[in-house]
């Protein structure tokens, strides 16, 4: 068995590498830019006057980044060729994304708000998979080009992480179908043209079957963004939204009819494993910067590298490290391989212990760099804030353990779900 990365892989990390130097850094430090990464960043990027909303000129910065790396060949990465990408395989995204996070907090990958130079674009991916042709040729142009979103509604205020037990509903009036219902952590829907909104149109609850996703146009009467949710790691774009009678088109349904969960769920597999693999890398960010400043920070006559007290919980976490980074490569790998859902078991592990382990090193980084790891001036708090974050929203960790449980104990299986292609 052969681990070593393919060398093609190997020298486009090096070409990454050398665009961040020459394209991004210097856009990150003109005009004060920052202040969008130093001890300033949470006033620079959140508008507190408009509801704790992103600040517009932090998200036309990101737009800016994004442009620069589209340009350069680099962003639309894991898309088809036939749309400007590279064919870029769940193992290349994953070793990519804990590459950039490796780098730490910047404009070339900063995961609070998914941006970096190699996108995960999910709504495109999506498209390309579930969409019908018309949704196609409405949306895949625009969605490159930055020109279009949609927001995702699926997590109800009354039950969270349980997407089965689904209030939302949908009932066909002729050729219409009126949905009701309200969501919550409805992310990016600030700047979103569409939500694209789970709602029970059949079955009972707590069915997988039966729940339909819609594409439904922010400005339909009725749809109502009831408040912007503010959270431990500020700006936000979570918001809470109401559904009151509003009317689509059977053309607004994404996927098929029943189908919702079901498409939902080939996302959540590819998400995860690059989340994972980000948490990894900011992880690994956290123990190299502890590692080196321990070297040279020397109180009371020696280097506090020199103290087994300083050595021990840093070699727990870089050993941690290494275990996960080979899990997670084997089960990208698996998944490029046998396909999406043939690893669901493993990216659930990779997922719930990455962002885990993150929090820890984030957590032990602080306490390695005293007060100074407290303070702003360091990216340690920033990263613990971010990803805590994720060991909800990204599928609870608890859940995530349940779905290890159900493979291993029978309860559940690695067979794709019924109607869904890889």
């Amino acid at each position: 068995m052969d681990f070593a990365l393919p060398p093609d892989l190997v020298s486009y990390l090096a070409e990454l590498d050398e665009f961040i130097e020459r394209e991004i850094k210097p856009l990150e430090n003109s005009n004060d830019n920052i202040r969008f990464f130093d001890h300033r960043r949470e006033d620079a990027r959140t508008d507190w006057e408009r509801g704790g909303l992103p600040n517009h000129e932090w998200e036309a910065l990101l737009f800016e980044a994004r442009k620069r790396a589209d340009a350069a060949g680099h962003y639309r990465f894991p898309y088809p060729k036939e749309y400007g990408g590279q064919d870029g395989s769940n193992l290349a995204m994953a070793v990519i994304r804990e590459h950039l996070a490796t780098k730490g907090l910047g404009l070339h990958n900063d995961l609070q708000n998914e941006h970096s130079i190699v996108g995960n674009n999910v709504a495109l991916l999506l498209m390309l998979h579930y969409g019908s042709e018309q949704q196609k040729a409405d949306w895949i142009d625009a969605l490159l080009a930055g020109r279009r979103h949609f927001a995702f509604g699926i997590t109800e205020p009354a039950h969270g992480s349980d997407a089965t037990h689904m209030e939302t509903t949908a009932v066909r009036d002729g050729d219409e179908w009126v949905i009701n219902g309200e969501k919550t952590w409805n992310t990016g829907i600030h700047v979103a043209q569409f939500d694209m909104i789970m709602a029970r149109t059949s079955g009972s609850a707590g069915d997988g079957h039966g729940i339909t996703a819609f594409l439904v146009p922010t400005d339909c009467p009725g749809f109502e963004v009831v408040e912007f949710l503010w959270t431990f790691n500020m700006p936000t774009d979570h918001a809470h939204v109401r559904l009151s009678d509003v009317r689509v088109s059977d053309s607004a349904i994404f996927g098929g009819e029943g189908r919702g969960l079901q498409v939902v769920q080939h996302f959540f597999n590819e998400n995860r494993i690059r989340q994972a693999a980000s948490s990894l890398g900011a992880a690994q960010f956290c123990i190299n910067e502890s590692v080196e400043y321990a070297k040279v920070r020397a109180p009371f006559g020696k280097p506090l590298a020199t103290n087994q007290a300083i050595q021990f919980p840093l070699v727990e976490l870089q050993t941690q490290c290494e275990m996960l980074r080979a899990l997670i490569r084997q089960t990208a790998w698996q998944m490029d391989t046998d396909g999406v859902f043939a690893a669901s078991r493993n990216v659930s592990m990779c997922n719930y212990w990455a962002n885990r382990l993150c929090c820890e090193a984030a957590d032990r980084a602080m306490q390695v760099h005293g007060g100074l790891g407290y303070s702003r001036h360091k990216p340690f708090e920033h990263i613990y804030r971010h990803h805590r974050r994720y060991r909800i929203t990204e599928g609870a960790e608890e859940i995530q353990m349940r779905r290890v449980a159900g493979y291993m104990f029978g309860f559940m299986s690695q067979q794709k779900p019924k109607g869904v292609t890889d």
